[in-house]
């Protein structure tokens, strides 16, 4: 089972080079953006996990372009969780231009670290709970 998100963001003036369109580097911008609002509305976010006392690094990015994105665009970030048995946040995305085309598509790959950033290998109870509460796991 995935659980998915949309965001729309808006293509600001700072995030173009000088042809005018997005530059490559912003699009994992972009996925944050997304996994922010998905962590917001499903009770996932960074702040979730660091009130837990833990971090969630990535460890893992992925990111194909395909089409551009140009200033003033309204773009959509389609986020959506892949649920796997690891002890591990799994995200990927695609971004849609105003058209509906698919400019670019990615993944990340979060791991849980304590307060002392040492890597934690078993489930925290809070991801546990959330997993349940989602029907990803019984």
């Amino acid at each position: 089972m995935e659980i998915r998100e949309t965001t729309n963001i808006r293509v600001r003036f700072n995030e173009t080079d000088s042809l005018g369109i997005v530059w490559h580097g912003n699009y994992i911008s972009y996925f944050e953006d997304g996994r922010e609002d998905f962590g917001k509305k499903h009770g996932i976010s960074y702040l979730d996990a660091k009130s837990n006392g833990f971090a969630t690094p990535i460890v893992e990015s992925i990111c194909k372009h395909k089409l551009p994105l140009k200033y003033g665009d309204i773009a959509k970030i389609e986020t959506t969780f892949v649920n796997t048995p690891a002890n591990k946040l799994i995200f990927t995305y695609k971004i849609f231009n105003p058209k509906g085309q698919v400019v670019c598509t990615g993944k990340t790959i979060q791991v849980f670290v304590d307060d002392n950033g040492e890597l934690v290998l078993n489930m925290p109870d809070f991801f546990e709970t959330w997993k349940k509460k989602k029907g990803l796991i019984k």
